[in-house]
């Protein structure tokens, strides 16, 4: 089961008594249920037959009565559970979800978790109920996810605009979709967003940020790396420390990988290390500069510097200053 799918048999008027959706990534998750809210029944029909619980709140016993009432002037009603997770005795729900009503449409909204798969429940909901689980996308799906999700609203963006975007944000599908929103609403007519966007409108440099810093580590450019480092100073939020060195540790793990094998082409390298072809030449460029052992001594000073980020053997340290002395020990 997939939302297309879900979303799907919901505009064909096909309905299952019970769903149940589950999992970390609560982009779908929301995007199902804003569904059930607002588009399977009429504004009219929602006044009497649309019902809203939230979990923290919710008593099993008054969730299920409303599941078990008749539709008024209308086919169908919708009970919402929200923030499940939250809910006390929500394995009580099993009578419900036994013997459902046809008549009514029950979504639960489950997020952050799964339900014990060795549950009663759990066993229930996969005979009885349409269970739709979700799961975080890898760091290296959100370039492709981020630019299919661009051209479903009829835009592109450049390759640069989007890692700009996707590093900024991280795996976060929700603020993705509200920032691409927000930038869409600001092109002014234009179908192509730009690196230039992304600054204006999602606030990231296009100069000043953790993924031109990864480039001049990849390149050895040490006078472009304290450059940056020097912005980050003077601007924290732009580029906190505690996401830099993360950030630079998986670049170079990554390249790391390289080493181990034997075709070097794109596509690849791409596949054994888990990116898009585009940026493969970023991390062919380190294995150049740097070859085996510089990567193994730079991956040992990464760690190093990361235990004195938060202090182990370097109190009081500025985290510029780290950073400056990470630069000038590995570019050496």
């Amino acid at each position: 089961m997939s939302v297309e799918k879900i979303l799907g048999d919901w505009k064909k008027m096909k309905f299952k008594p019970v769903y149940w959706l589950e999992g970390e990534e609560e982009f779908y998750i929301d995007q199902i249920v804003n569904y059930a809210e607002h588009k399977i029944l009429t504004e009219a029909e929602a006044g009497f037959n649309l019902t809203v619980f939230y979990g923290k709140d919710a008593d099993w016993t008054a969730v299920i009565n409303a599941c078990r009432r008749y539709p008024m002037f209308a086919e169908r009603q919708v009970v919402l559970l929200k923030e499940a997770q939250q809910m006390r005795d929500i394995d009580k729900l099993e009578a419900y979800i036994d013997k459902p009503l046809s008549s009514t449409i029950f979504v639960v909204a489950y997020k952050e978790k799964k339900v014990d798969g060795r549950s009663k429940l759990a066993k229930m909901l996969k005979e009885k109920a349409e269970l739709y689980t979700t799961k975080k996308l890898y760091d290296n799906q959100l370039p492709d996810w981020t630019s299919e999700l661009i051209r479903s609203k009829g835009y592109e963006i450049t390759q640069k605009a989007l890692l700009l975007l996707v590093d900024h944000i991280g795996n976060d599908l929700s603020r993705i979709n509200n920032e691409i929103e927000k930038l869409l609403v600001n092109l002014s007519g234009r179908k192509n967003i730009t690196e230039d966007d992304i600054e204006r409108y999602v606030g990231v440099s296009k100069e000043y940020n953790v993924f031109e810093l990864q480039d001049a580590f990849a390149k050895k450019d040490r006078v472009k790396a304290i450059r940056i480092i020097q912005y980050f100073e003077g601007n924290p939020k732009a580029g906190p420390i505690q996401l830099i060195l993360p950030s630079i540790y998986n670049f170079f793990s990554k390249a790391y990988m390289i080493f181990g094998q034997t075709a070097r082409d794109d596509k690849s390298v791409a596949a054994a290390i888990g990116v898009n072809p585009f940026f493969v030449k970023d991390y062919l460029a380190a294995v150049r500069n740097y070859n085996y052992e510089g990567i193994e001594n730079g991956l040992l000073l990464l760690h190093a510097y990361n235990l004195k980020s938060v202090g182990v053997g370097s109190a009081g340290t500025e985290d510029a200053s780290l950073l400056k002395e990470l630069v000038v020990k590995m570019m050496a």
